[in-house]
């Protein structure tokens, strides 16, 4: 084998992962996502960014903004991600995004963003007056994330396929309009300019239910806190969100009985945070009535979250440290691959070089 080839082989698959700066992130988010995303920075080579360029294609608070986006990196760092593996930055700090969304958008058909589900319902639900073009172009947005680092796998869920199908799908139409003998008429290397990105599915994350309505997912955007335990609530919040949660008059405690939703998802959350199996959890629950199991949840939830708190409490302790780690995340490896990608679709779609 060629040594040039060893080194190809060898070479880590990259990993691009964004998520919104809510600044609250619950215990659904948490169990069911973070924790499979941050297994991933053992086996990619892995960029995480915070994508505050996508939080204002709605309405938003422009004082919350800077702050959520800093609790956010912050959160995520105190779940696990590590800044020896992993590239941590803000989506606005590398400005190839938005230049190369400006590039993509001159060939995205219209008709391609029409089709995207999330601008359908999100529009009607407000109204076209309301709605600013960002909503609608917001896909290519995401698609100049993805490629801008010559991607080699996309953590996605069942909402965001469509998302990246037109990444796929955007890769493509590039490459055929501009690549291959055209950019190297253009003084280019010629071959591709976009790497098409795959679908990584991850491992069935847990799907932890609302604390009001078993039959709804945890969420941040349902009306009630009552229904979720945020990953910085405090102890008390905590124990009053538990000693209040719907459960149901039947005896003793079950796992998957249709009829007990509420029990199922709370014995799960047990299950999780205790890191016990289901066996070992339906059997010291099975005679347990609510009162006794939980006070044993409320302990659990709390001993599990208590380091993530607590290194939570020593990142922010220092604004300046998350703002270094994020700058420093930013102007580095992640500055490096964006600007070599968009040099070479400035170069390939005939602009003149700087």
């Amino acid at each position: 084998m060629e040594a040039s080839e060893s080194v190809a082989s060898q070479r880590k698959k990259r990993v691009v992962s964004g998520v919104q700066p809510t600044g609250s992130v619950h215990l659904g988010n948490y169990l069911g996502a973070i924790k499979n995303w941050i297994s991933l920075q053992d086996t990619y080579e892995t960029l995480f960014f915070i994508v505050d360029l996508h939080a204002i294609t709605l309405q938003y608070d422009a004082v919350e903004l800077s702050k959520a986006t800093r609790s956010t990196a912050a959160i995520y760092m105190a779940c696990g991600v590590d800044i020896a593996k992993a590239s941590v930055f803000v989506q606005s700090h590398v400005r190839a995004h938005v230049e190369l969304m400006w590039l993509l958008s001159s060939v995205t058909p219209l008709g391609w963003l029409n089709k995207m589900i999330q601008f359908k319902e999100k529009s009607r639900k407000t109204g076209d007056e309301n709605v600013g073009v960002a909503l609608l172009t917001y896909p290519v947005l995401m698609a100049s994330d993805i490629l801008l680092y010559q991607s080699d796998l996309v953590p996605v869920g069942e909402d965001q396929r469509q998302h990246l199908e037109l990444t796929r799908e955007l890769a493509e139409r590039v490459n055929y309009l501009f690549g291959g003998r055209k950019w190297k008429k253009m003084g280019g290397r010629g071959g591709t300019l976009f790497k098409v990105p795959e679908a990584l599915v991850p491992p069935a994350g847990a799907r932890v239910m609302s604390l009001t309505d078993g039959l709804s997912k945890m969420s941040k955007s349902a009306p009630s806190d009552q229904s979720r335990i945020n990953l910085l609530d405090p102890k008390d919040v905590i124990a009053n969100k538990i000693k209040r949660c719907k459960t149901d008059s039947f005896p003793g405690l079950e796992f998957d009985n249709p009829e007990r939703p509420e029990c199922n998802n709370l014995l799960a959350i047990y299950q999780l945070v205790t890191g016990k199996t289901k066996e070992e959890v339906s059997l010291e629950c099975q005679d347990m009535n609510w009162g006794t199991f939980k006070l044993n949840l409320t302990d659990a939830v709390i001993d599990h979250l208590y380091p993530i708190q607590t290194r939570y409490g020593e990142i922010t302790s220092d604004p300046a440290y998350v703002d270094k780690i994020l700058s420093d995340g930013a102007a580095t490896k992640a500055a490096e691959i964006a600007d070599a990608t968009l040099g070479n679709v400035y170069q390939a779609m005939g602009f003149l070089r700087r």
